[in-house]
């Protein structure tokens, strides 16, 4: 089962009354947080609704948790039920083509049990380079009752992590760029460096190269050969939003026992007695 959809599938399914379906548009930019909203009003795929990383993704950050916390899941139960979601929908998220922010949206409908969510290859620069109708009316849909099913088994918490650390059936992998992972520059948080034991896997080499589509399956098999597909594989980032990507690309590759970190690096650091490393284990 794949989890990636291209623009033509999307398109057919737009037109298929048969099949009832959701599009959210994730268009977001962490420099600029009206940029996503911005971008949606002047254009998006036809029926999508907005749905924003701080508002509708997050949560208010707090001591811990990270800076993007995971809202409840009945908070998300709502947001997303405003959304026009219930089990009966397909859904598809779409951001700006990096995968990014919609990946965030495809991980959390996934873990709250939701048996159909999928991300647009190539996001909304795939559906305009095949020439697919675009439109400024904003979706107001039919408010559904969503109810989830956590799968909770896709979740680490802080203390989880911390146990791996001398857990060798457990494997961390850090998604960051590799001079935050390194500890050479930290833009974003109070502590350079990484969890202790965690490898660097660059989230963006999950996509073709000079592309914004999705490697296929063979070449994600490929990029993720040298791990360990038979110990839990715990994925992290700076917030748990870029760690998104690798999640996803792992179960395009055939992993299975899979988690987020949904705190991440910032969460992490907010413990004081959490270790730090810093160049290469």
């Amino acid at each position: 089962m794949s989890f990636i959809v291209d623009a033509a599938w999307l398109y057919g399914m737009l037109h298929d009354e048969s099949e009832p379906l959701v599009i959210i548009d994730c268009r977001f930019s962490l420099q600029d947080a009206e940029a996503g909203r911005q971008a949606y009003e002047r254009g998006h795929i036809p029926s999508a609704v907005y749905a924003d990383l701080e508002k509708d993704l997050s949560t208010l950050a707090s001591e811990h948790g990270g800076r993007h916390p995971l809202p409840s899941e009945q908070e998300l139960a709502v947001t997303f039920g405003a959304m026009g979601v219930d089990s009966t929908k397909k859904v598809v998220v779409y951001d700006d083509g990096e995968g990014m922010m919609a990946s965030r949206a495809w991980w959390i409908l996934h873990y709250l049990g939701h048996p159909e969510v999928y991300v647009l290859n190539g996001g909304i620069e795939a559906w305009k380079a095949e020439g697919f109708d675009m439109t400024t009316e904003e979706t107001v849909p039919e408010q559904r009752t969503f109810t989830p099913r956590p799968r909770h088994d896709e979740l680490a918490t802080m203390e989880d992590v911390r146990n791996q650390l001398t857990d060798t059936s457990s494997f961390l992998i850090d998604s960051r760029a590799p001079n935050r992972y390194l500890g050479i520059e930290e833009p974003l948080d109070p502590v350079a460096g990484h969890i202790p034991g965690a490898i660097n896997v660059f989230w963006k080499g999950v996509q073709q190269d000079n592309s914004i589509h999705w490697k296929n399956k063979e070449a994600l098999q490929a990029h993720f050969s040298k791990l360990p597909a038979h110990k839990e594989i715990i994925v992290y980032c700076g917030s748990g939003v870029s760690a998104c990507p690798n999640v996803l690309a792992l179960k395009e590759a055939g992993f299975t026992n899979i988690k987020l970190y949904a705190g991440s690096w910032s969460d992490w650091v907010s413990y004081a007695n959490n270790p730090v490393a810093t160049g290469q284990d």
